[in-house]
Order: structure tokens, then C-alpha cells, then sequence
């Protein structure tokens, strides 16, 4: 018998009304053979409506009551979809993520999946059609409820599709993935096959259509993905194995993010302990930084590198500690910029595409002030008012 897994984004269970077009739907699916089980998130603007509740009753709630509280979204959509469903006649199992047995480590509100049960699922499987699950959550070691942070319910999706080893389905509200984002350039096309490592890249880089570690769980166990429109009949896009996808370009996606700040610190030290005091002091404030670069001259050395924009109000008070222990050094630090970057697994194999992207950039008048390369990535510093103008430049002259 067919198995999946499947997952419905907030917005695809936004109010009763989908949430029957859904029931519907997944009846279909089991009077054809299929047994199902399916991950939901909260219905759309639930999580928000609970964050807003709590910090209105105190400026600093604690995380694990937060959690606690956050995880209740999700456990009022498997609630409705599972009384839907027996209403319809469908044997349906509804599950917490304590109940599915999805062990989490880790911050309560950015907690990651250490393991689920695999035979608990199997089991509820075997004597229902369709287990419904709630995303985002889980269950330490000290048995207190945790979330799993952005994109937790995708993350949910996958994990269960790796350990019962299944493909996975994720539907929300666009219906595919893109060489860019069409609200930045209309003309973008649609990608229905793309690689692992490129929608890792994608996603890392900008593009906001799945989280990285979901789509990193399912390269490692290689498991099949799909991401199209809740109850679309378009096709959408698989994500899978570098062997499997049939046409491989230098370019496959131009990613966008365009909140990013610009950092340039000067040391006339060469010596000096700088990097090593800075780090430190993202690190103690869990802080990512990106887009690192360095130069050491007889002048002493530059260190450049960009940080997310909501990341400003934590940064001037790392920056004050730094210049307490480093008078000397002179800092840039430089707002409304943005990240522009081309994707492709083909640029293993193909040679110029840096070129290309340059020469493009340079033609159009858009500056750059700091590039960085991966294995199939390059992405570059622009100003903020030109980052749109960067994207489309870059998708036409790679015909994306």
C-alpha cells in the first residue's frame, strides 16, 4: 500500500473552509489505496495572535511557558482536521508531537529533532488511514514541550518521511519554487526539478520558500520532495538527487535577501586579538555572521563580513565591548544593504559564469562591495536601492 507523508502550511489551513477542501482531498487520496500521514501547522496568524498574548502579559516571558503555549496553534488544526475526517468516515489518528514521539534537543523555542519513533507511527498507521500530526513541536529529555523554530513544521514533515522512510509532499500557498522571486521579477520561470544542493543554497541565501535543515534531512536520507499549491492540479517542484535531475544549467536561481548590514573593520595591528574577542562575542550572543573576509598587509588587517539586519539591536553592544578592548581600530558599518546571489550546480562543471555575472552587474552601473563563492554559489554586497534591478539583470542575463 502507498504511504506519504504530507504537509499543509498555515495559510493552506487558514479557516474551516480549507480545512474540508483538505479532508476532501486526503479522502480522495485514501479511497485510491493511500495511507497518509499529515503534518500541520497552526492556522494562519495563530502563533503570531500567541506571541502578541504572551509578551502583552509580560516584557520578558519565559521560553519554556512561551513554547508551552505556541504549540497550542497546532494542536487545535490536527483537532479540527481529525473531527472533519471521521466525520467523513476516514479512521484518523490525531497526535501532538510528544504523542508521535519526536524527541527534540536544545533551546526550548529553536529546539532541534533528535529522534521519533518509528514503530509508534507505523503502528498508529497500520490501524488508521491517516495519522495527523502537529508540527513545530516535540519533547526533551526532560519531558518539557519544545518548538522547532522557522519552518519547524516543514522540518516535522521531513523527519517523519526520513525515519519511516516515505516521500514527502509539502503544500502552502505558492506553487513552486522559482528561479527567483516573482514579486521581485515577474518574468521569473518555474523550476520542477532542482537539486538538493542548490535549494540548500537557495534557501540559505534568501530565498524564503523552505527552510535549509528540512531540505538537509531529506538530502541526507534522500528522500523524495515536493513543494506545489494546497490543492493545485499545476505541477510543482520535486527536490532531489544531483544524478536525477535531467537538465543541468550554470545558473538554476538568482536568491535575494535584502536585509542585510555590511561590516568593515580596520586594525593597525596585525597581531592583534580582535578576531578572536569579536567571535567570541557572537558567539556568546548567538549571532551568525556571513560573507567573511579578510586582509593582512603592513598596514595591519581588514575584516569584512555581513550580519542580518535584525540582528542590529544586539550588534552595537558587541561593537562597544570590542572597541573598549581595541581602541585603535576603526569601524564601517553600513545599513541598507543587500545579498544578491546566483545559484547552480552546473557551475562545478562550467566555466565563465563569474564572469558573466560581473561583466552583467557592471554593465547595468551596479556596484558591488564584497563577493563570496561556494561550489555552486556566488553572491555579492549591492546597495539596497538597486537590489531588484541587480535580480533581474542577473535572471536575464542567465535566462531564468
Amino acid at each position: 500500500m502507498e504511504t506519504s507523508v504530507l504537509k499543509f502550511g498555515g495559510t493552506s489551513v487558514g479557516d474551516f473552509d480549507k480545512i474540508k477542501e483538505i479532508a476532501n482531498e486526503l479522502k480522495s487520496r485514501v479511497s485510491r489505496g493511500e495511507k497518509l500521514i499529515v503534518v500541520v501547522s497552526a492556522m494562519g496568524g495563530t502563533t503570531d495572535e500567541l506571541l502578541l498574548n504572551a509578551n502583552s502579559l509580560s516584557s520578558t516571558p519565559k521560553e519554556d511557558h512561551v513554547a508551552l503555549l505556541l504549540t497550542t496553534g497546532e494542536q487545535q488544526t490536527i483537532s479540527y482536521l481529525s473531527i472533519i475526517l471521521d466525520d467523513l468516515g476516514i479512521r484518523t489518528k490525531a497526535m501532538t508531537g510528544y504523542q508521535a514521539g519526536i524527541k527534540t534537543f536544545g533551546g526550548h523555542m529553536k529546539s532541534r529533532i533528535a529522534d521519533i519513533d518509528q514503530k509508534h507511527l507505523e503502528a498508529a498507521l497500520d490501524n488508521h488511514d491517516v495519522v495527523v500530526i502537529a508540527g513545530f513541536q516535540g519533547i526533551n529529555d526532560e519531558m518539557e514541550i519544545t518548538t522547532l523554530g522557522r519552518g519547524g513544521s516543514d522540518t516535522t514533515a521531513v523527519a517523519i518521511a526520513a525515519r519511516c522512510n516515505m516521500p514527502c509532499e509539502i503544500y502552502t500557498d505558492v506553487d513552486g519554487v522559482y528561479a527567483t522571486d516573482p514579486r521581485v521579477y515577474e518574468e521569473a520561470g518555474r523550476i520542477y526539478e532542482i537539486t538538493y544542493d542548490e535549494m540548500m543554497e537557495m534557501s540559505a541565501l534568501g530565498a524564503g520558500v523552505l527552510e535549509t535543515r528540512c531540505i538537509e534531512i531529506a538530502k541526507n536520507h534522500s528522500i523524495p520532495l515536493y513543494l506545489g499549491r494546497t490543492l493545485s492540479d499545476e505541477k510543482g517542484t520535486w527536490i532531489m538527487e544531483d544524478t536525477q535531475v535531467l537538465e543541468r544549467k550554470a545558473v538554476t536561481g538568482v536568491a535575494l535577501d535584502s536585509d542585510i548590514i555590511h561590516v568593515t573593520l580596520y586594525e593597525p595591528e596585525r597581531e592583534s586579538t580582535l578576531i578572536f574577542d569579536l567571535f567570541e562575542k557572537f558567539e556568546a550572543h548567538d549571532i551568525n555572521i556571513d560573507m567573511i573576509s579578510q586582509v593582512v598587509n603592513s598596514e595591519g588587517f581588514q575584516l569584512s563580513f555581513t550580519v542580518k539586519g535584525n540582528e542590529s539591536y544586539r550588534l552595537d553592544e558587541i561593537f562597544e565591548a570590542v572597541e573598549r578592548l581595541h581602541p585603535e581600530m576603526v569601524m564601517d558599518v553600513r545599513t541598507n544593504h543587500s545579498k544578491v546571489s546566483i545559484i547552480g550546480s552546473g557551475m562545478r562543471d562550467m566555466t565563465g559564469v563569474a564572469s558573466r555575472a560581473f561583466m552583467a552587474l557592471q554593465q547595468a552601473g551596479i556596484p558591488f562591495y564584497q563577493t563570496t563563492t561556494s561550489e555552486i554559489s556566488i553572491s555579492y554586497v549591492v546597495d539596497g536601492e538597486k537590489d531588484r534591478q541587480a535580480v533581474e539583470v542577473l535572471a536575464k542575463k542567465f535566462n531564468l
